[in-house]
């Protein structure tokens, strides 16, 4: 069998956004909406018609609409990935007991990230986009910080258009190896042009940069977010500089958030800056002391999103975040209760950690008005979840179910922009054979090119041509 290219692991073309006036009907299902406006329904419906929420309600009429059974089902929205290195597709992981920042670093970009090719990248993503997808995120935003080429940033986005996910795609400068002198950042504008120009894309354009004014600076000229990894007192240090200079704003994206001094967040919250944390990535490779940034954002006020990081050392869900979440917050506030520490967070609840995996995350992508809830006017991005598999029957509360029980394999359906892409719990359209020629002959190629000899059983990542 040939050898196929990066665009054939799709077994035929994606189906394009549904027609304005087709309407659909998702029945009778257990309707957590996140908006507090509407409520949760017992039993209700949710009418779409083409891309948009219509109605939610009980007993909606079904005339002319094709209708989705959602009985025994529980319904919520897409869930919203707000920081995904999506091109690491094909390293899951590679190194699941990494100690460090700076292991995670070897096993990405010192090592395979300098050999990656268009191609690879695009694997990588259609990989992290289907996975998504499969585990109900219905948005990420893409930190693409492997943008080699002008190639390498169109096959990242192809590949999520490909998939039919929701996506910020951010690109930004390797942190090594060699790329396009011309590439970064001045192929933004080619770029979000190409993206304005696919009318049916659900991708949409943002920048991925350090604090670097002049980067900055060509973002805001293109109207584009800008995404930086943000953490520790070096960086807290800069913040005053950057506030009184106009830099910071409601565009700024800053993942982790770690160890920055109360200062600091009050700087981050005046601004309109937003920010997601990421539980399981910060005590994992111990960014700074290994403790996500949920509490200090909620103490000043502000409602962070979820994030995976990368699934180079863990799986790429958002049911694994909401759990480490709420069991570190929990184990956080129990111990300064028990000590008798003034001012005790409150305990975190199941409602708060649905919200940051939904609502605050579309909000950090700034898409709070689009996605996020089960809204009329807003984007039919749902995902409905069974509640007949025997790890989570009988299901006596839905928030618990979502948040402490349900796994991949409890979602039956994933409708992004009213398009169902997972149907009867296995998403629709991919042509598993050549999606696997295709990552393993990519694979091969980048263990092959870095010098890694695949150990499955190996405690450490140890490439012969990391530096």
């Amino acid at each position: 069998m040939p050898l196929p290219t990066h665009y054939d692991v799709l077994n035929s073309a994606l189906a394009p956004l549904p027609d304005a006036q087709r309407l659909l009907l998702i029945k009778g299902g257990m309707i957590v909406t996140m908006d507090d406006a509407l409520g949760n329904f017992a039993e209700g419906d949710v009418l779409i018609r083409g891309t948009e929420i219509l109605q939610v309600g009980v007993n909606l009429p079904a005339d002319g609409a094709e209708v989705l059974d959602a009985k025994g089902m529980i319904v919520i929205p897409g869930m919203v990935d707000t920081h995904r290195h999506a091109w690491e597709g094909q390293l899951r992981r590679i190194n699941p007991d990494s100690p460090s920042l700076e292991d995670y670093c070897n096993a990405t970009h010192f090592s395979f990230a300098k050999y990656y090719r268009p191609r690879d990248m695009y694997v990588g993503n259609m990989l992290s986009a289907l996975g998504a997808i499969n585990a109900g995120i219905t948005t990420i935003i893409d930190n693409s910080h492997n943008a080699r080429s002008g190639a390498h940033s169109d096959a990242a986005i192809e590949a999520l258009q490909d998939a039919g996910i929701r996506a910020v795609h951010a690109p930004g400068a390797p942190l090594s190896g060699e790329w396009e002198s011309t590439q970064w950042p001045g192929d933004l504008r080619r770029l979000k042009d190409k993206v304005a120009g696919h009318s049916d894309s659900l991708v949409t354009l943002a920048m991925m940069s350090q604090i670097n004014r002049e980067q900055w600076a060509v973002a805001r000229e293109l109207g584009l977010n800008i995404v930086t990894e943000f953490f520790g007192a070096g960086m807290a240090s800069e913040l005053d500089a950057l506030q009184e200079e106009g830099l910071l704003g409601p565009d700024n994206i800053f993942n982790h958030c770690t160890c920055l001094p109360d200062q600091g967040w009050s700087i981050l919250r005046h601004a309109g800056v937003k920010v997601n944390v990421c539980p399981r990535s910060d005590a994992h490779y111990g960014l700074e002391d290994g403790v996500f940034a949920w509490q200090k954002a909620v103490d000043h006020g502000m409602n962070p999103g979820l994030s995976v990081d990368n699934e180079s050392s863990y799986g790429g869900d958002m049911f694994g975040e909401m759990r480490v979440a709420f069991y570190l917050q929990r184990a956080a506030a129990h111990s300064a209760h028990f000590h008798g520490k003034p001012a005790a967070p409150a305990l975190v609840n199941t409602r708060q950690l649905l919200k940051a995996a939904t609502l605050d995350g579309a909000a950090c992508a700034g898409l709070e008005s689009t996605i996020g809830s089960i809204t009329p006017g807003k984007q039919a991005d749902i995902v409905l979840i069974r509640t007949d598999n025997l790890s989570v029957y009988p299901s006596n509360n839905a928030l618990g179910t979502v948040v402490h029980a349900a796994e991949r394999g409890d979602i039956d359906t994933v409708l992004i922009a009213g398009r169902i892409r997972k149907q009867g719990g296995v998403v629709l359209g991919v042509d598993r054979q050549q999606l696997n020629l295709a990552t393993e002959e990519s694979r091969e190629f980048l263990f092959r090119a870095a010098g890694y000899s695949a150990d499955p059983f190996a405690e450490q990542f140890t490439p012969l041509h990391a530096s």
